[in-house]
């Protein structure tokens, strides 16, 4: 059965890599040219390959993790061919990079999905390979193989960065995360959670033991409770593992190393004044709550194949009976969010080439009372999120939501690819779907990466005052 399922994967593997390859010659075709931010990308990095490590684009906002792999990647190429790098060190080539980062998360997404459902029911091998093969064509991240963003190789580390922490090898875990911060600096919030998953554990294990200890099992530790009380609860029972000199020192044992990268991160940030690099002035934090709302309503969109069901909406519907006075004031709280912290960048406002410019002008403009009329779509979003995750732990989720706030909330300029991770560990933690349910995610993602490069291939245009060919992407 393994043999078999390693044959399926293989053949998957190498179809998934020839189909991205007559895609990327079809795009690089059209648009030899960099575009959009490939303008900043490009160029850096072809100094990178002609040595040029002292020299740096003042708009480019990230480090140069990117080029730093992608000349890693091409100077072998140019020492083994005898060629110049200049012609290796082309549009096309610096892009193929990226399809070589889409196997890799291939592969990373595989190895993730055999770790966290190890022990759920015999004969999935199927179920598996083909989880893998539909989240590695997450249109989002897909269409992102194709250009020269950091999209790719910073998704590569972070999957790689969980994978060791899995499997406990920390240090290397850590060494990655580093990787991962160097293709970007947020990635510092995804380095914590490996982190938070290792003192999740030390908290499930603590909480159970006091409820042995009591005998109260009217809380079990692998649910989130959706109650005043539960939450009063767990929050005094966080507050007194965090003061314990007992379980600090346990904690600090196995999550050193991660504490090393970040006290790193913080060092960096006061030399550089900042978690930015370059260009400040369109990178400015800010407490956006609404970011949050906006990520569950496009979890649910993009995960309806896989966590929706009659029966979860009925269970939600049931919670509703059951905890009126708890979702009134989650919902106040949410109206209250939406109205005193909603954030609008300039660039959404006013960049046509950005699919979030149509969803704001066409949904969140239309009225300005639409913000607050989304907030009941918005809590069911988020009670299936948590729902979708109601098979792992307590605190593991509590460490996801975290990180989730962290990565989302500061952010002014709603742009879906910095939902690419996040939605990535929501949909990797969930219960593994069944075949039937995979494959109509499969077609789902394959039918909307398919519009995606159509678009961008076919609906090309102009700006009246610029006679640079423009073209629509997420």
């Amino acid at each position: 059965m393994e043999k078999f399922e390693g044959y399926l994967f293989t053949a998957l593997c190498s179809t998934n890599f020839l189909i991205s390859c007559l895609l990327f010659s079809r795009v690089t075709r059209e648009q030899r040219e960099p575009y959009m931010d490939e303008v900043f990308h490009i160029p850096q990095a072809q100094k990178y390959c002609h040595g040029k490590f002292n020299e740096w684009d003042p708009m480019i906002t990230t480090l140069p993790g990117l080029y730093l792999v992608s000349v890693g990647v091409i100077k072998p190429v140019v020492w083994l061919a005898d060629l110049t790098g200049q012609v290796v060190c082309s549009t096309a080539m610096l892009r193929f990079v990226n399809l070589l980062f889409n196997c890799g998360n291939l592969y990373l997404l595989y190895l993730l999905i055999c770790k966290l459902h190890l022990r759920e029911k015999t004969r999935t091998a199927s179920r598996r390979v083909l989880s893998a093969l539909s989240l590695s064509t997450f249109p989002v991240l897909y269409f992102f193989n194709f250009l020269y963003y950091t999209d790719a190789g910073s998704t590569f580390f972070i999957l790689f960065t969980y994978l060791m922490t899995l499997y406990s090898c920390h240090k290397a875990s850590a060494l990655l995360g580093v990787c991962a911060v160097l293709f970007r600096q947020t990635n510092i919030i995804w380095v914590a959670f490996c982190a938070g998953t290792l003192v999740a554990a030390k908290m499930d294990e603590a909480w159970r033991l006091e409820h042995t200890k009591k005998r109260d099992d009217k809380t079990p530790p692998t649910q989130v409770p959706l109650s005043l009380g539960g939450v009063k609860k767990v929050t005094l029972f966080t507050l007194e593992f965090l003061t314990s000199p007992v379980y600090m020192k346990a904690v600090l044992l196995v999550t050193w190393p991660y504490a090393v990268v970040g006290v790193g991160s913080v060092v960096f940030v006061l030399l550089n004044d900042g978690i930015v690099v370059g260009d400040r002035t369109s990178h400015e934090a800010c407490l956006n709550f609404p970011q949050l709302f906006y990520f569950f309503s496009f979890a649910l969109f993009f995960s309806l194949p896989v966590s929706l069901c009659y029966h979860r909406v009925l269970r939600f519907f049931q919670a509703l009976k059951k905890q009126p006075f708890f979702f009134l004031l989650v919902a106040g709280l949410s109206l209250l969010l939406v109205w005193k912290f909603t954030f609008v960048h300039r660039y959404l406002l006013a960049d046509n080439r950005h699919f979030p410019f149509y969803v704001w002008k066409r949904l969140f403009q239309r009225h300005e009372l639409v913000r607050f009329l989304l907030v009941p779509a918005y809590l069911f979003a988020g009670w299936n999120f948590l729902d979708s995750l109601k098979s792992r732990s307590l605190f593991w989720s509590l460490a996801l939501l975290v990180c989730l706030l962290a990565a989302t909330v500061p952010q002014k300029l709603l742009e879906f690819r910095y939902f690419i991770v996040p939605y990535l560990m929501y949909r990797l933690h969930m219960p593994l779907p069944t075949l039937p349910r995979l494959a109509v995610e499969f077609l789902l993602y394959t039918a909307v990466n398919a519009a995606t490069l159509y678009i961008f291939i076919s609906k090309a245009f102009h700006w009246p005052d610029s006679a640079v060919t423009q073209r629509f992407m997420w």
